[in-house]
């Protein structure tokens, strides 16, 4: 037999292999000097033998072998004057079990993924798509397994060899790259990059033209919340999040910090205000992070800072969970103050029944949160506008769909994709309220109501149905008193079955109504009182000024502009998008049809053959060209993109800084370790209950001393709880310490003298014996500017003949700051 080129050979062998139930490999092959395959040599799998291991030591792991010697071989020879290849020698003997027809398609040289099914993979995947689901639905497209042409091991090759190519300059290369692309199909898209003094990106931010749009209309009220790890370096991720009118959740921004520092958050706070034109909000709930309200007070304020109250609940449960006991009101107690009670003398005089009866007096976390009452408490929030928000619920609610997308071995530009499906698919839920909202009508109890009747043509559904319950409410209110005055009627309001009387002033001139209840101020509704003062006065539709644009049908009505005065356009390729919602069903009906015969096929795939290249010739054409041109350009050069700093130079970021993950695997212990451990902690614990006499040092051995490094109050990085670990330097030799020197010092005093200046941290160091620092400490908090309490720690003691390590030298201590009452 001949054959025109090479490719043709090996697709002959290789069918006739399928049939007989072999796999072909591709052996030698020569070339002449112009680099023209002169002869080539087609193979079985099984020939040759394995060759047996020659080291000192077997591998633990071994394959099967698979090689059995078999001869069987087609080669492959040019000849000069027809230049095509002949079959010059053919073995069709096997020495070995050939396989069955239903297993063909697994062998080796059968299986490949077609571009056609990479690029449906890719698909399955970016769509959240396990591998075996892909494969899996695949497989029923094809009408079984066996047609798809590939395994599941291929495909899951295939993806990888893929994450490798998009990550060919790095992955800070590769993010950067990802963002230039993002900048490039909108130019509204706003990222930024914080570097370290080493060139390495600590923390990053991004914002694209969806979000900018959604802060610009609701984005006076935010939550942010850093609670959620999970991606591959364990970082936190910080996501400011919002209500839209419909009361779902809209995303503003996304932070990937390196930590949760005072200045990391100052870093994201600023560069989220630079994203968003400089527009603060008016509130921003957040957990009880000291840092974060640190970085709050210096970059936002102007702006209200709240505490999240699931998160005080959590904690009041971690730091007063021994308080509980049968039957108790404890917690009741506390959720009263925390929820009901409105005014601020209730709340006084229930907080203090609640202390003293369960003598709580001296417990520092519950005295430092009763200081700031005002970021938590209903009585002290209630002037506050929160759009009716008291905790991050709408983070926990996001990080619970992001953990649905998201893997712990997602690269960032994986990362950053799978984060865009979380936010499409809550602004999908949004346009499906708006399609609800457009195709029914709204419930109205009373229709002859003018009131109710302009409501539900003026509110959202959601917010109409809030308003309702309210003027359901005033129904039940009665007017108790009436005091008229020259300009304003003060009313006083009540429910018919009792309740609290509540005080509604309402102004005579501009027909303005002042509830104590404050309803309108914290969530933006008129309350029942309000309504039923309205009523009495005879004003049957809501004022304009007491409709909060926000909560309209036509929240989203306006335009928006970003940071460079460009107004924001959230898709700018509007018109391809819709022009592909048109082609796309007509090309899968033709191809539907096309698919039901072989000759129907062929005329397919010739006319679209044809079809696409007379799109690429009228494309390279047009206009889009350049900028294609110009997007492949800067993809080849992704390498070399540059940085600018804060100090306003451009540099090139040299890599993604890398911190330890926070999840180590646990090591199994046998019960006689766990005993053992059990015994050498209680022999310490009664080793640890003699103290020392402060005013005459005892002469005591080297190994009892013990060195702790810590930072004082004065320290930025101090201002919140922090937990530092300080070791001495490797292979250094340990000093000699003077027995007769004081067992502890203090700030103003140093440390001896005998001991090395690199391992002293910058403040002051403290010694004492390690049997009784806790007590030294708490004796001597006034002389000491930091409160210091000792949790765990390792004593170092080496021999006397040798002191060459010092790692040993180590203590765990938590600061808090004793101006913000931290306890941890």
């Amino acid at each position: 037999m001949e054959f025109n080129s090479e490719e043709d050979a090996y697709k002959f062998y290789n069918k006739y292999a399928f049939k007989m139930g072999f796999s072909v490999r591709k052996d030698y092959l020569n070339k002449d000097k112009d680099g023209v395959t002169t002869s080539r040599r087609y193979s079985c799998c099984k020939e040759g033998v394995k060759r047996k291991y020659e080291g000192d030591v077997m591998p633990k792991r071994t394959r099967a072998p698979m090689k059995t010697g078999c001869g069987a071989k087609m080669v492959i020879v040019l000849f000069r004057g027809t230049m095509k290849y002949r079959v010059h020698d053919l073995v069709l003997e096997h020495n070995h079990e050939l396989h069955i027809a239903q297993c063909a398609h697994m062998m080796p040289s059968q299986r490949k993924v077609s571009v056609a099914q990479g690029f449906q993979a890719e698909i399955s995947e970016d769509a959240g798509l396990s591998l075996k689901q892909s494969h899996e639905l695949m497989g029923t497209e094809a009408g079984g397994m066996g047609n798809v042409g590939y395994t599941r091991d291929d495909l899951k090759r295939y993806l990888r060899t893929r994450r490798e190519r998009s990550l060919k300059y790095g992955e800070a290369g590769s993010m950067l790259n990802y963002f230039q692309e993002q900048t490039l199909e909108n130019p509204s898209f706003f990222h930024a990059v914080q570097l370290d003094c080493e060139e390495q990106i600590t923390n990053i931010f991004w914002a694209d033209a969806g979000m900018l749009i959604d802060y610009n209309f609701f984005g006076d009220v935010v939550t942010f919340d850093t609670t959620y790890k999970t991606n591959k370096e364990y970082r936190p991720l910080g996501v400011f999040v919002g209500f839209n009118q419909h009361r779902q959740i809209v995303i503003f921004g996304a932070a990937l910090m390196y930590d949760e520092t005072i200045d990391s958050f100052k870093w994201v706070f600023g560069t989220f205000l630079e994203a968003m034109c400089g527009k603060h909000p008016s509130t921003i709930l957040t957990d009880q992070d000291h840092a974060m309200a640190a970085a709050l007070s210096i970059v936002m304020p102007e702006t209200f800072h709240g505490l999240c109250t699931f998160h005080i609940r959590r904690n009041f449960m971690k730091h007063l969970g021994n308080h509980y006991k049968e039957n108790s009101d404890l917690p009741y107690m506390f959720g009263a103050c925390m929820y009901e009670f409105e005014e601020v003398e209730q709340f006084n005089r229930v907080w203090e029944a609640m202390v003293k009866k369960h003598n709580l007096e001296n417990n520092e976390w519950l005295s430092g949160l009763y200081k700031i009452r005002d970021k938590w408490a209903r009585c002290m929030m209630k002037e506050r506008w929160t759009a009716g928000m008291r905790s991050t619920q709408l983070s926990e609610s996001l990080n619970a769909a992001i953990k649905n997308h998201l893997k712990l071995d997602h690269d960032l530009v994986q990362f950053f994709r799978h984060f865009n499906r979380v936010v499409d698919e809550k602004r999908y839920n949004e346009l499906i309220a708006e399609y609800e909202m457009r195709q029914k009508l709204p419930m109205v109890g009373l229709r002859q109501t003018p009131m109710l009747v302009h409501a539900s043509e003026t509110y959202s559904p959601t917010v109409f149905v809030a308003f309702q319950n309210e003027y359901g409410e005033s129904t039940a209110m009665v007017i108790l008193r009436q005091q008229d005055a020259a300009m304003f009627v003060e009313f006083t309001v009540m429910r018919y079955d009792g309740g609290p009387e509540r005080t509604v002033v309402f102004n005579r001139n501009d027909l303005s109504v002042r509830c104590s209840c404050k309803k309108y101020e914290n969530e933006g509704i008129l309350c029942g009182h309000a309504l039923k003062v309205f009523d009495t006065v005879g004003i049957k539709i809501i004022p304009l000024e007491y409709i909060k644009r926000r909560w309209t049908k036509r929240a989203r009505a306006g335009d928006c502009f970003d940071r460079r005065g460009q107004e924001v356009v959230t898709d700018p390729k509007v018109m391809i998008s819709t022009r592909y919602r048109e082609l796309a069903p007509a090309m899968i009906k033709v191809a539907t049809r096309a698919a039901m015969s072989e000759d129907t096929s062929k005329v397919a795939i010739t006319v679209i053959s044809d079809l696409s290249k007379r799109v690429e010739l009228l494309l390279s054409e047009s206009e889009e060209q350049p900028l294609q041109n110009q997007k492949n350009l800067n993809m080849e050069e992704r390498d070399k993109i540059e940085i600018v700093n804060e100090m306003g130079e451009a540099v090139v970021a040299r890599g993604i800084k890398k911190r330890g993950c926070g999840k180590k695997s646990r090591v199994m212990r046998s019960w006689v370790d766990k005993f053992d451990r059990v015994k050498r902690k209680s022999r310490l614990s009664r080793t640890t209950q003699t103290t020392v006499s402060e005013s005459e040092p005892t002469s005591v051995s080297f190994e009892e001393y013990m060195f702790m490094g810590c930072r004082s109050s004065t320290d930025s990085v101090s201002t919140h709880s922090m937990s530092q670990t300080v070791n001495g330097p490797p292979n250094a030799v340990a000093p000699d310490i003077d027995e007769n020197q004081t067992v502890h010092r203090f700030a103003n005093q140093g440390p001896p003298a005998s001991v090395p200046t690199e391992w002293m941290h910058p403040r002051f160091s403290i010694f004492s014996k390690h049997n009784s620092v806790r007590d030294v400490l708490m004796e001597e908090r006034g002389a000491i500017s930091t409160h210091c309490d000792v949790d765990a720690y390792h004593a170092f003691a080496p021999s006397p003949q040798g002191r060459n390590n010092t790692q040993g030298l180590q203590l765990r201590v938590d600061v808090a700051s004793p101006q913000n009452e931290v306890d941890e």
